[in-house]
């Protein structure tokens, strides 16, 4: 898996400072939520699209 350090962005002026998918404003708490929850990465990608 690459190095996720640099997928990983953390902006105080995005999503109040969370770390959030680089160049989105994808919450990296979403996307784990989305997998506990028991979705695929596919999945993911289809919902986020949306």
């Amino acid at each position: 898996m690459a190095n996720l350090t640099e997928r990983i962005t953390v902006n105080p002026d995005q999503c109040n400072g969370r770390p959030c998918i680089r160049g989105m404003r994808i919450r990296v708490t979403d996307v784990l939520d989305l997998l506990a929850n028991g979705l695929t990465s596919e999945q993911i990608l289809e919902e986020l699209r949306t």
